[in-house]
């Protein structure tokens, strides 16, 4: 084709590559624009072989579509990449034409780097909005930075005494991982004060040469690892929460790879977003753990005899920073009978706790001072909550272990217990054998009626017999019923009945709840140590 009739041709001159091949796949015409973009003069190209001139597009999405395209008749649009030497995204729409095929196509690398950086934007505001946890929050981010932004990077955050820790990082190279948490082990003692990092850890964001930094480190090993990951620069921007900075995240490149304006403020709005959630981070786990003292403040330890020995615990939820109204309590009545209590509030808010606290020494007042039984006890706490106008609702279950000489000398207690809406006392027998307390009725919670009558139950323990007094956090699952959670409880407790009471109740936690249960978990537990 001639440059007259080049020229001649109105596809000449327009913004977009044109290219065309015949029905043998050679190529008959290439506008000038193309060719700006292909790497080939068109002379050059024109009367070539097309699979000999682009052999990646043989067996690639674009050599795919476009004999599909021929095949059928029917033009179609493919968005894929082309490797080396174009190293480059294109959009081609091809349409068949006298046998062959009119492709017109126009590089989109730099609207496929944007696509991938608002991506990538997305996962990491998604991955920090699924965890309040700092550690966890931090080392994910790095996973989702690589490569899009960076060839490596790494995360360090500053602890609540101020001092910094890489909890983050990753490299695109599989086989220079090992390299880069080498480095990250050692790399923070290493760094002088005018390092990137350390400035950035003081609110500064600071881009420099590896080389520079290197000759700022002390003759190191972290100075060693650093040559040998050989990045060509690096970018270190602060994590800034509200009012102060909390961490840095540190983006190296490689090779001739360059960090453009809008890379560069997409890695802004990561460390941004970053820092505010590592800020919420924060900020949850001092209220929780605010919540968490208030309610162990309303809490007492357990009571000790040498009849029994009695265990509680008490874990929150981890879900939010809130206090509760579970509650577990254990004292002795003037007669020497042990008492032990477990309740539920309804609500998770400071009102919920407040009302534990007045419901649990009120309980603790009239059994204490009255030496009544369980439902006594019961009835008398609903009846104060009446008079009190404690407008609030609750579940509880009171148990009293008694004993006559008679029984103490035959190695028998027996247990009288009282139920308001709650659930049921678990019984393992010493041979490791659960009770079965087929006449349990859950009456009707405190606060409705303080003249619904309290009944009482009452079943003979053998020395050594366990009794589990627990909430429903316990037990109770989003995906699962309490009849299910009441099948795990008893699974677990019958496999754990021979271990002592404390490694027991811990075991019960851990498997039923693994340290972080979905609502606060109360538990006491009581074990009668037998005769001799």
């Amino acid at each position: 084709m001639t440059q007259l009739a080049r020229q001649a041709n109105p596809l000449d001159t327009v913004p977009i590559g044109v290219l065309k091949v015949d029905a043998d796949w050679q190529v008959t015409y290439l506008n000038d624009a193309g060719a700006a973009v292909v790497g080939y003069p068109v002379d050059a190209l024109v009367g070539r072989d097309y699979w000999d001139a682009f052999p990646a597009n043989v067996d690639n999405d674009f050599g795919c579509a476009y004999r599909q395209a021929v095949a059928a008749g029917r033009p179609c649009t493919v968005e894929a990449f082309y490797p080396h030497p174009l190293n480059a995204w294109f959009e081609v729409h091809a349409t068949p034409e006298d046998g062959g095929l009119a492709m017109y196509f126009t590089e989109v690398t730099d609207r496929r780097a944007a696509q991938e950086r608002l991506a990538m934007l997305a996962r990491v505001s998604a991955e920090l909005a699924g965890t309040l946890d700092v550690d966890v929050a931090a080392s994910r981010i790095p996973r989702l930075i690589v490569p899009v932004m960076a060839d490596w990077c790494i995360l360090t955050v500053l602890d609540d005494d101020g001092r910094p820790r890489d909890v983050g990082w990753w490299h695109a190279d599989p086989s220079r991982r090992a390299l880069v948490e080498r480095y990250t082990g050692v790399r923070l003692a290493a760094m002088p004060a005018t390092s990137p990092v350390v400035r950035a850890l003081l609110g500064e964001t600071v881009a420099a040469a590896a080389g520079d930094v290197a000759e700022l480190m002390p003759d190191t090993e972290a100075r060693e690892l650093l040559g040998l990951l050989g990045p060509t620069s690096a970018l270190t921007l602060p994590l800034r929460g509200r009012g102060r900075t909390l961490g840095a995240l540190t983006l190296y490149l490689d090779g001739a790879r360059e960090l453009a304006e809008a890379v560069q403020a997409t890695a802004q709005e990561v460390a941004d977003r970053a820092g505010l959630a590592l800020d919420n981070a924060r900020l949850f786990a001092q209220q929780r753990q605010l919540a968490e003292e208030l309610q162990r403040s309303l809490l007492t330890e357990a009571f000790t005899a040498d009849q029994a020995e009695v265990v509680v615990r008490y874990t929150p939820a981890v879900e939010a920073a809130r206090v509760g109204g579970d509650w577990y309590d254990a004292f002795l009545q003037p007669c020497g009978s042990a008492m032990l209590v477990i309740g539920d509030v309804v609500g998770h808010d400071t009102a919920a706790a407040a009302a534990m606290g007045q419901l649990r020494s009120l309980l603790r007042g009239i059994a204490t001072y009255s030496d009544a039984g369980p439902a006594e006890v019961l009835r008398g706490l609903d009846a104060s909550m009446a008079q009190l106008q404690m407008e609030t609702y609750a579940t509880a279950a009171v148990a009293r272990f008694e004993q006559t000489e008679d029984e103490r000398a035959r190695d028998v207690t027996r247990m009288r217990w009282s139920n308001a809406g709650h659930l049921p006392p678990l019984v393992i027998n010493p041979d490791g054998t659960l009770a079965a307390l087929a006449d349990w009725r859950g009456e009707l919670l405190l606060g409705v009626d303080p003249a619904t009558p309290r009944a009482e139950s009452v079943v003979t323990l053998d020395g050594g017999t366990t009794v589990l007094l627990y909430t429903d956090g316990l037990i109770e699952r989003r995906d699962g019923d309490l009849d299910q959670g009441m099948a795990r409880l008893r699974e677990a407790a019958a496999a754990l009945a021979g271990r002592p009471l404390d490694e027991l109740c811990d075991e019960l936690l851990d498997r039923l709840v693994q340290g972080r249960p979905e609502d606060d978990v109360a538990l006491v537990a009581i074990r009668l140590v037998p005769r001799g």
